[in-house]
């Protein structure tokens, strides 16, 4: 029976996930309040508990209300579009109390702000998840091109998003998603038959215990199909004092969607934007040369300087794709480029901008390979 979060005081290691839950929602948001193209905004917690611990810390549903406001209120007089949050709950207890949370979490913020309505709508339901993914309405919703959808799948272990799942939620339009997975679970059973049946684990490569959920990303994005553009990163989670690894992955079909969580991921992760350890023995904290180096922003500049002066980064929308499909801030792409330039290496054909952000939006230049010679 997996164990229930909300009987206890969230550990460390659930108030990052939190944590990063919220930061990645409270980014999301506001592109698709102002985006004219996105008419109706949804937002769902497939599992989403009963919205407290014991000690009343705010578990997911209620962080993304919180967040919902925006700094000052400022979205919570946003009644241009329909924001709509779905929570569902499949144990029939901590769904009654999950809908309690939530109408006194509303009613306790309208009272403070002095707001007579909410402006979000809410919905509490109550199924398994792959009965609640199956509802002809919610199917209906996350299929529908105009509306713009944001997906919080934290389940227990690792059974639910299985690869029908997986391949299901990168095939919604206008839909991010962030799923929790325990990495370690999948390595210690990985001959099991219970975990084989949901997870090919012989395409899993496991060696070092702190690499696992690199590799359990790695698996999925082995099963985006070929051709089709789809950006995926991981955030890796260590229990304290324990062996045991945890881990995020998030998925969008859009840059800016993953370039937003890739800001999330290297707030929390200075030295490879993917976990809560030195996850790439770059050195200990407390050394000589602790934030003195880098081992993955070297290693894939190093990899972009190589592509550009081969001609396989001809422009800088390829060249910033392949930062951010490396899981690096695009700026790094820029660094690169900055870099070249001023050892008159190579030079920029077109516009001059050397902005690293909304991808889709900035004015395309080529590069040029300067002749050594």
């Amino acid at each position: 029976m997996a164990k229930d979060i909300n009987k206890k005081q969230f550990d460390e290691t659930t108030k990052l996930k939190l944590d990063i839950f919220g930061e990645c929602f409270e980014e999301w948001l506001p592109v698709f309040i102002h985006d004219r193209y996105t008419s109706d905004i949804y937002i769902f917690d497939f599992f989403a508990g009963s919205g407290k611990d014991i000690e009343d810390n705010l578990g997911s549903p209620l962080i993304l209300l919180d967040k919902a406001k925006g700094n000052k209120l400022q979205y919570c007089s946003n009644t241009k579009k329909e924001i709509n949050f779905i929570f569902n709950e499949a144990k029939p207890r901590k769904s009654k109390k999950l809908e309690e949370n939530v109408i006194n979490y509303i009613e306790e913020c309208k009272s403070k702000n002095n707001c007579e309505t909410c402006s979000y709508n809410y919905e509490i339901k109550n199924f398994e998840f792959k009965d609640i993914l199956n509802d002809a309405n919610i199917k209906s919703i996350l299929k529908n091109k105009e509306f713009g959808k944001f997906v919080i799948l934290d389940q227990y272990g690792f059974k639910e998003v299985d690869d029908d799942i997986f391949r299901q939620l990168i095939s919604f339009p206008k839909a991010d998603f962030i799923f929790f997975i325990t990495s370690s679970s999948i390595n210690r059973f990985k001959k099991h038959p219970n975990i084989i049946k949901y997870i090919d684990t012989s395409k899993i490569e496991f060696d070092d215990p702190k690499e696992i959920h690199r590799a359990v990303t790695k698996y999925f994005r082995d099963l985006i199909p070929k051709g089709k553009e789809y950006y995926l990163h991981n955030f890796s989670i260590k229990k304290e004092n324990s062996g045991n690894y945890y881990g995020l992955i998030f998925g969008s079909n859009h840059t800016l969607g993953m370039e937003k969580f890739l800001k999330v991921c290297w707030k929390h992760d200075k030295l490879s934007g993917e976990a809560n350890y030195n996850i790439d023995d770059n050195f200990e904290k407390g050394t000589l040369f602790y934030e003195k180096q880098n081992i993955k922003k070297d290693l894939i500049s190093k990899e972009i300087e190589n592509e550009i002066l081969s001609g396989s980064i001809t422009s800088n929308i390829d060249g910033l794709k392949y930062a951010m499909l490396k899981g690096c801030e695009p700026k790094l792409f820029t660094e690169v480029v900055k870099k070249l330039e001023k050892n008159n290496k190579i030079e920029r054909l077109g516009d001059k901008n050397y902005s690293s952000t909304n991808i889709h939006r900035v004015k395309k230049y080529k590069i040029g390979i300067k002749d050594e010679t």
